[in-house]
């Protein structure tokens, strides 16, 4: 007799099946990702995490979808030692997810304006005195002083309005790496520096380069700060086919148990559950008519506008509308196995997904950053050596601005940006792209 075909070899098999768990897939909203350079390490920590079969982090909408039976612990924690912040969203098709990561933008949004304004707040107006008067150098006692103020009210715009900034760029210090807070945080805090050592010890600098830029420093972190809140709008209409999937879904069913009905969320209804649905109300989750006559509207599933006819034995699906009569009808799928869940499931799941070329984008993000510095730094020595005086005035402007003007956040955002957009139109139009 074979061995695969003895008792022992059954229960042997038998027991390894059993030991075998599925693959779990979660979604992680991250905190703290600033630009695109930030993609790869995030992977690359979730991928360390014993039990982690794939994480493809989608920039656009700063979620990773992980695959694996690692812990949300595990995953979190793996998150934070690369110095962000992850909180493990509810599933795919919940409401309550959907809320949840709109509320954290609403409030990422708000503190981005309030940030502007403070930066914008004191950054135009000296701006308009630099072009209007054209006098930004310390010549005398009283300008000096005047000077100190503009610097210590450019110090609190720093701390109140760019502190994520440089909050961001420590920690990648930190973890031996660097990304756009670096970028802006240099800048930035470079020009600052500067100025304050011109206005305390005007006598260490040379009379021609005696200028301040105080107004790059507030003026650089308002815009960049208008910029990420007007990042996340865009970033939101993307989104928008999914919003109106999870829209589908209605929050509660008319469950019979015992003889009585109430009404549950539709998360507590379990296999079996009997469900009253009356017209003019959407159907749950999955199920077989037992009693009753109605039409449905089923566009959502099939695009087909005319009413379906239902009676005792036929199917219904979540997210379709009763129109008629008043059903009672078995649930036979519910939870994140209803169609209209598995179709929501599906829709993220290409858009998260990465082509060839947003692979390639993260690749170079992740050395964009490190090659800018270098250059920035190339530039300010070459001016140092080779420019007119005031040589170290226009070497700390060269690198500044190389500095800030470079940041690889269109490089990634271009791509899942496309994808989703291009998934959400075709998913509105009936069209499924896995």
């Amino acid at each position: 007799m074979n061995q695969a075909e003895t008792p022992e070899a059954e229960s042997t098999c038998a027991h390894s099946h059993t030991e075998e768990k599925p693959s779990r897939t979660r979604e992680l909203l991250i905190d703290g990702a600033g630009c695109a350079s930030c993609v790869s390490k995030i992977e690359h920590a979730l991928q360390g995490v014993p039990g982690v079969g794939q994480a493809h982090m989608n920039f656009a909408e700063r979620v990773v979808t992980v695959s694996g039976e690692a812990t949300d612990a595990a995953l979190v924690a793996a998150v934070e030692q690369a110095g962000y912040h992850a909180r493990v969203m509810p599933g795919a098709s919940s409401q309550d997810a959907l809320q949840e990561k709109e509320q954290a933008e609403r409030d990422y949004y708000r503190q981005r304006i309030r940030e502007m304004i403070l930066g914008l707040g004191l950054g135009v107006p000296l701006m308009l005195y630099g072009m209007v008067i054209g006098d930004m150098s310390i010549n005398t006692a009283a300008q000096r002083m005047a000077w100190l103020v503009v610097g210590l009210l450019t110090l609190g715009v720093m701390v109140f309005a760019g502190r994520h900034f440089f909050i961001g760029a420590w920690q990648s210090l930190r973890h031996h790496s660097a990304n756009m807070d670096t970028l802006i945080a240099l800048g930035t805090g470079t020009a600052w520096v500067y100025s304050m050592v011109v206005v305390v010890f005007p006598e260490a600098v040379p009379e021609m380069a005696r200028h301040v830029y105080f107004e790059a420093t507030a003026m650089i972190i308002g815009l960049i700060n208008l910029g990420l809140a007007l990042e996340l709008r865009a970033r939101g209409k993307t989104s928008e086919a999914i919003k109106r999937l999870i829209g589908l879904q209605p929050k509660t069913a008319r469950v019979i148990r015992d003889g009585e009905e109430t009404d549950l969320p539709y998360e507590e209804v379990v296999q079996d559950d009997r469900i009253r649905v009356r017209p003019g109300e959407k159907i749950p989750v999955d199920g077989e008519v037992v009693e009753g006559h109605t039409s449905v509207d089923e566009s959502m599933l099939t695009g087909e506008p005319m009413p379906v006819e239902k009676t005792s034995g036929d199917s219904v699906v979540a997210g379709t509308l009763n129109k008629t009569g008043s059903i009672v009808f078995v649930a036979t799928r519910v939870g994140k196995d209803t169609a209209l869940a598995r179709i929501i499931g599906m829709v993220k799941q290409a858009q998260n997904s990465k082509p060839p070329i947003g692979r390639m984008a993260d690749v170079i993000s992740s050395y964009f950053v490190p090659v800018i510095m270098i250059i920035a730094v190339i530039s300010a020595l070459a001016w140092l050596n080779f420019g007119p005086d005031p040589a170290l005035a226009f070497a700390l402007v060269s690198a500044t601005t190389v500095l800030i003007i470079a940041c690889p956040c269109a490089l990634g955002l271009a791509t899942p940006m496309s994808v989703m957009v291009g998934v959400g139109k075709a998913a509105e139009a009936g069209g499924l792209i896995r």
